[in-house]
C-alpha cells in the first residue's frame, strides 16, 4: 500500500520545514504498516534536507529499509533533492533516473513526474526532453491531484524560456501554467502564474 499524496498534503508546509518534520516524525511512528512508514521517514529526511542538514538527512535515508518499489523511489528522490540543494546537481541526476526507473516500473505516476520535473532542474541541457517525458506520462493520468504536475512543468518551463530571452514562448508557457492551476491547482499557484505572466509581459515592454 503507497501511501496517498492526499496525507503528506495533509502535513507538508514547504515554508516550514522545521514544524513539517514534527508532523512527518509523528506520523511514522504513529504508522501500523511498514512499508507506509518507511515512505513517511524518506519525508522525514526531505524536512531535514529543506533545513540544510543534509548530513542527518543522508543518514535519516540510510536507515530506511528499501523493501517496496514506493519506498525506493522516494529514497532516490530524497537522496537526489539533497545532492541538488547543496550545489550538486551532477551527483543528482543518477538517484533521479534511478527514482524514474522505480516509479515507472511500479506504476506510481506522480513519483515518476516528481523526478523527472528534478531532472529537468537539475540537468538543465536536457530538461526539455525530461519536462516531455513527464508531460508524456501525465497523458494516461486522470486523477487530479497528479495532474496538478502540470502546473509546475508548465512553470518551470516558462522561466527557462525568459532567462533564455523567449518572452513570447515563456507568457504561452505561464498561461499553460496558469490554466492548470485553474483546472487542478490552488489559487496561490494562479496567483504566481498571473505574476509570471504580469513579470514577462513588462520585460516584453522593456
Amino acid at each position: 500500500m503507497a501511501l496517498a499524496q492526499s496525507r503528506l498534503d495533509d502535513l507538508w508546509d514547504f515554508s516550514d520545514p522545521v514544524a513539517s518534520e514534527a508532523r512527518l516524525r509523528a506520523a511514522a511512528a504513529a504508522e501500523t504498516d511498514a512499508a507506509v512508514r518507511a515512505e513517511w521517514e524518506t519525508q522525514v529526511a526531505r524536512a531535514l534536507g529543506l533545513q540544510e542538514r543534509f548530513a542527518a538527512a543522508d543518514s535519516a535515508l540510510d536507515a530506511i529499509a528499501i523493501d517496496d518499489a514506493a519506498v525506493a523511489a522516494r529514497a532516490a528522490l530524497e537522496r537526489g533533492r539533497l545532492r541538488n540543494s547543496a550545489g550538486d546537481p551532477a551527483a543528482a541526476v543518477p538517484y533521479f533516473l534511478a527514482a524514474v526507473d522505480a516509479a515507472r516500473e511500479a506504476g506510481l505516476t506522480f513519483l515518476q513526474v516528481d523526478a523527472l520535473h528534478m531532472l529537468a532542474i537539475a540537468d538543465p541541457v536536457q530538461a526539455d526532453e525530461w519536462s516531455a517525458a513527464a508531460f508524456d506520462a501525465l497523458e494516461r493520468i486522470d486523477d487530479p491531484r497528479t495532474l496538478r504536475w502540470r502546473v509546475s512543468l508548465h512553470n518551470n518551463a516558462g522561466w527557462r524560456h525568459f532567462e533564455a530571452g523567449r518572452l513570447g514562448d515563456a507568457i504561452a508557457e505561464f498561461q499553460e501554467s496558469r490554466d492548470a492551476a485553474i483546472r487542478w491547482g490552488t489559487p496561490q499557484q494562479a496567483q504566481w502564474a498571473d505574476e509570471a505572466i504580469a513579470e514577462a509581459h513588462a520585460a516584453l515592454g522593456r
